[in-house]
């Protein structure tokens, strides 16, 4: 299996705050990688140096297709939902569409098969009905399936999810979770999420970033990996096929 993004010893800062150090990890073609970490602890940082958004003040990202290095892949963007303004007078269909900007250099208009793209991404998604409804009207499950459209419609080598369950409802949450195994099959996943016990039936491989990031192959990690890499005690609780919490003690 070849490699698809290798993050070297990276260091990032916003001034003279050190937000990551001595970042390292490999992403490989149809991992799916969960991302863990306290508030604060660099996560998103991580996602924008990835995104390129951010320039790491030290160490490498590399990039891979096919085993030889390239300047760049083609990244698939989820963030999370309370960054959406809800209110811009945009329909469905043009949000999904929106995800083949970078194809449509000089705001040329869609192809007979880019149209098709999205009509099958809306299919996909299970909101073609909603296509011509403005994005203000959905509830959050409905924008969150938009708004991975959007991400996905492209077809990226590499799609990156920061918190997609949050203000979701437990139902369509389940669902996503549903859609993220069957998009897997196609690309490589990163996700962000603070409901650890969730995303682990899920992912492929987990890390924890707290400043640093820790590694752990497999997604069963034992709870002594879990508190040594969140710095306090956590206890895992399942009750039946629901998903697993993560609490921390309240001092």
């Amino acid at each position: 299996m070849d490699k698809l993004l290798e993050v070297n010893d990276i260091m990032v800062s916003y001034g003279t705050k050190t937000v990551l150090k001595n970042v390292s990890f490999t992403l490989w073609e149809n991992d799916f990688l969960g991302m863990i970490g306290p508030n604060g602890g660099g996560k998103t940082t991580l996602l924008k140096a990835i995104l390129g958004l951010l320039k790491p003040s030290a160490g490498h990202i590399i990039f891979y297709r096919g085993g030889q290095p390239v300047p760049a892949l083609k990244i698939g963007y989820l963030p999370q939902i309370n960054q959406i303004d809800k209110v811009f007078p945009i329909a469905v269909y043009e949000v999904v569409a929106s995800g083949l900007m970078a194809e449509n250099k000089g705001w040329r208009k869609y192809s007979k098969a880019q149209h098709l793209r999205i009509n099958e991404t809306l299919d996909r998604m299970e909101i073609k009905e909603k296509a011509k409804c403005p994005v203000g009207e959905l509830s959050g499950g409905e924008l969150q399936r938009v708004l991975l459209g959007r991400a996905i419609v492209s077809h990226p080598e590499i799609l990156i999810l920061d918190e997609p369950n949050t203000y979701v409802d437990k139902f369509f949450e389940s669902r996503l979770y549903q859609l993220l195994e069957e998009i897997n099959k196609d690309m490589a996943i990163i996700l962000v999420s603070h409901d650890t016990g969730a995303i682990l039936p899920l992912v492929k491989n987990i890390t924890c970033v707290n400043e640093t990031l820790h590694y752990h192959a497999g997604n069963n990690p034992v709870e002594e990996w879990i508190e040594q890499v969140y710095h306090c005690p956590i206890e895992l609780i399942g009750h039946g096929d629901f998903p697993h919490r993560v609490l921390k003690r309240h001092e």
